[in-house]
């Protein structure tokens, strides 16, 4: 997992090409005029998606992993905390689902506030449990683009 600020993305260029490009995506893109929804960047390898919503209680969601993707979690405006804890021998609450790439699991997290401006690389492996409020529910809108492992 990385968290940081979309202006140092530049320190992460090692990483992975197609992260790369989820970066140009990201600081290229005039989110104030992308209407929520899926955007393709890359066919199936690089993929988009904007959303708007009231972040919600913890108690409201389990934490979740991906196999297939990385995601590269971007605050276009507003602030939620993101849960995270490495992936271990967690209990399974739901099973991997091989469509959406997802499995859901109960496990403790421990928490970090994201603000506009800031991304947060989750990589497989790397439980997390997104849209989650600090005091008071919130307005979030957000892109998260999709970057395929292999």
């Amino acid at each position: 997992m990385i968290i940081d600020n979309i202006e140092n993305t530049k320190l992460y260029n090692y990483i992975n090409k197609r992260i790369n490009i989820a970066f140009e995506y990201i600081k290229s893109t005039d989110f104030t005029s992308v209407k929520p929804g899926k955007y393709a960047i890359d066919g199936d390898n690089i993929y988009a998606s904007v959303s708007e919503y009231q972040t919600k209680d913890k108690l409201d969601s389990l934490p979740e992993a991906h196999l297939k993707y990385i995601d590269v979690q971007y605050i276009i405006k507003g602030n939620e905390l993101i849960g995270y804890a490495p992936l271990q021998d967690q209990e399974i609450a739901v099973t991997y689902n091989e469509t959406n790439d997802i499995a859901f699991y109960n496990s403790k997290v421990s928490y970090l506030k994201m603000e506009t401006g800031m991304f947060m690389i989750l990589f497989p492996g790397d439980l997390h449990q997104p849209c989650i409020k600090e005091d008071l529910s919130t307005f979030v809108r957000k892109v998260v683009v999709k970057v395929k492992v292999n």
